[in-house]
C-alpha cells in the first residue's frame, strides 16, 4: 500500500502566545510512523518571540511557512481584544486560506482569524472569558459560547486550551479516520472524542462523585456496544433516575444518551471498517446496529457516506 500523503502543519506564534495553545498542535501532529504530518512553528519573522505566562520562543521561520502549510494553527495570546495582529500576519493568513489551507484557531486565536474577515457570517467560538469581547469587537461573527469547537470547513475555532486537543483530534478524524484519532488520544491520555457541541463548562456545581459515575457509565457502555443499551440500562448503571441521567448526560456531552450510543456505535463501525476485513453485516451485528441496512442508514445520516465508500477512503490494509 503506498505511503500516505504527508500533510503540512504550521503553528503561527504571535507575541504573548499561550504555551499550551502552541504546544498542543505541535505535539498532536508531530511526525511519526502513525502520523503523516510535518509541523513547522513560525512567527511574523524568524527569531525570538516573547510568549505568554513567562515563556518565550525562538522560531526558525517567518510567514513563508504559511505558503507551505495545508493547515495553519493560530494559538491564543494575551490581551486578544486590545489590538489586531500585524497587517502582514492578516495578509498571510488570507493568502493561505485563498490557496486552500485550513485555518484553525485555539482559544483566543479566534480574534486573529476574525481580524481577517473570514469569520464574518460564520459560527465561531473562543475561550468563554472572551466570547462577549469577540462578539463586541467583531459583530459579524456568530459567536457561540456553549461549544468546545466549531468546524466551518476551511476555518475552525475552539474554546480554551483543552478543547484545542478536541479540535486537533477532530481534524485527525477527518484526515485519517477514527483509528488514527483514537491512537493519538491514547498517546495523549485524552478523551478520544468530545462533541463540538458539548458545553465549555457545566453551568452549575456538580458533585464530583456524580461526574465520575457518569464517566464510568460511558466507559462501561463503550465496552458493551454490541449489547442492548437503553436509557433505563444506562441510568441503572449510573444509579440515577432515567430523567436525571438524560438531563445531566446532555449537559455533559451535548448529546442525548441514545444519540451518544448511536454515534459511539457508528464510530466503532468506522474503526472496524478501517482496520479489519469484516463484512458490513458482521460489523453491524458486532457494534449493536443489527443489520447492514441499518448501518448504511446511520452512516448516510451521520456521515453523509456509505460504509463501502468510507472503507475505500480510510482502510489501512491491516
Amino acid at each position: 500500500m503506498p505511503a500516505p500523503h504527508l500533510r503540512r502543519v504550521a503553528v503561527l506564534v504571535s507575541e504573548g502566545a499561550k504555551p499550551l495553545d502552541v504546544g498542543i498542535p505541535a505535539q498532536v501532529f508531530t511526525t511519526r510512523a502513525s502520523m503523516p504530518y510535518e509541523v513547522r512553528v513560525c512567527g511574523a519573522a524568524p527569531g525570538p518571540v516573547t510568549g505568554g505566562d513567562g515563556l518565550s520562543y525562538h522560531v526558525a521561520q517567518g510567514l513563508e511557512a504559511l505558503e507551505w502549510a495545508d493547515v495553519v494553527f493560530v494559538p491564543g495570546h494575551r490581551f486578544p481584544d486590545r489590538e489586531d495582529p500585524p497587517r502582514a500576519v492578516v495578509e498571510a493568513l488570507l493568502a493561505a486560506h485563498h490557496r486552500g489551507a485550513r485555518l484553525a484557531a485555539i482559544s483566543t486565536g479566534a480574534f486573529a482569524l476574525a481580524a481577517t474577515g473570514l469569520l464574518n457570517g460564520r459560527r465561531a467560538t473562543t475561550h468563554w472569558h472572551y466570547t462577549r469581547a469577540l462578539a463586541a469587537k467583531h459583530p459579524s461573527v456568530r459567536v457561540d459560547e456553549n461549544v468546545l469547537f466549531v468546524d466551518e470547513g476551511s476555518v475552525l475555532t475552539s474554546a480554551g486550551a483543552a478543547s484545542g486537543i478536541d479540535l486537533c483530534l477532530h481534524i485527525l478524524r477527518g484526515d485519517l479516520g477514527v483509528a488514527a484519532s483514537n491512537h493519538a488520544a491514547r498517546r495523549l491520555v485524552a478523551a478520544p472524542y468530545r462533541s463540538g457541541g458539548q458545553a465549555q463548562y457545566v453551568p452549575r456545581s456538580v458533585p464530583e462523585q456524580l461526574g465520575e459515575r457518569f464517566a464510568a457509565t460511558r466507559e462501561w457502555a463503550l465496552r458493551r456496544l454490541g449489547e442492548p443499551l437503553t436509557l433505563e440500562v444506562l441510568a441503572g448503571h449510573a444509579a440515577v433516575s432515567p430523567r436525571t441521567f438524560s438531563r445531566r448526560f446532555a449537559e455533559d456531552t451535548g448529546y442525548t444518551p441514545m444519540q451518544w450510543v448511536m454515534r459511539a456505535r457508528v464510530d466503532a463501525a468506522r474503526e472496524l471498517l478501517e482496520r479489519s476485513q469484516l463484512g458490513v453485516e458482521q460489523i453491524a451485528a458486532g457494534v449493536g446496529l443489527g443489520t447492514g441496512a441499518n448501518l448504511r442508514l446511520h452512516f448516510q445520516r451521520i456521515l453523509g457516506t456509505t460504509p463501502s465508500e468510507y472503507r475505500r477512503t480510510f482502510a489501512r490494509g491491516e
